[in-house]
């Protein structure tokens, strides 16, 4: 008999189930930083990439984001001769916005979204938490995988539905989590 040997498959299982869902679940959280609320938010700006000496550089680490008031993003580059480039980079990322220098610094003034816009990003919030849904279905199915393989090593049957059902309290847990997420973003982003 090797139960030490089996219960410490299992603690590593168990882990590995919670640190596949904390990535998912941090992974909806930048996710959903990204998608505005109608409020100025320098994450706004998180993916955009610049053209930089030829050399595709994130935006964060070539300038200061400020949000000076609800609705304006203020951009300070560290080298005032890369501002074209970052309005161009701005212009190019499809996130909407109309950036203006004003030859020290780039300001984006954030439009107030449209009743169809908030509903554009509503139906995008919604696709992220089935997204985050999908990763953490396909996390169970490895586990549960992986469950009924240790069985077939010789777990017993009862310490493999304690164990399914655990996974399976888990990712019912996690589901809610993401559920919650979604549905207080889509309150944030139809708030006026």
């Amino acid at each position: 008999m090797k139960p030490t040997n089996m219960e410490d498959e299992l603690e590593f299982l168990m882990d590995s189930l919670a640190e596949d869902l904390d990535k998912v679940s941090g992974h909806l959280d930048k996710a959903m930083l990204k998608i505005r609320a109608g409020r100025a938010n320098p994450s706004m700006l998180e993916g955009v990439m610049v053209e930089y000496y030829g050399n595709m550089t994130q935006l964060s680490q070539m300038a200061n984001v400020n949000t000076p008031d609800a609705r304006t993003l203020f951009i300070q580059p560290f080298d005032k001769s890369s501002i074209q480039d970052i309005e161009k980079a701005i212009l190019t990322s499809n996130l909407g916005f109309n950036p203006m220098n004003n030859g020290d610094a780039v300001i984006i003034n954030i439009p107030p979204l449209t009743e169809e816009r908030r509903r554009e990003l509503v139906k995008m919030a919604k696709v992220e938490g089935e997204d985050a849904k999908i990763s953490v279905r396909s996390a169970r199915k490895v586990s549960m995988d992986e469950v009924k393989r240790l069985e077939k090593d010789g777990l017993s049957e009862d310490r493999r539905k304690d164990v399914e059902k655990e996974v399976q309290t888990r990712i019912d847990t996690m589901v809610t989590q993401i559920d919650t997420k979604v549905s207080t973003k889509e309150v944030d982003i139809m708030k006026v």
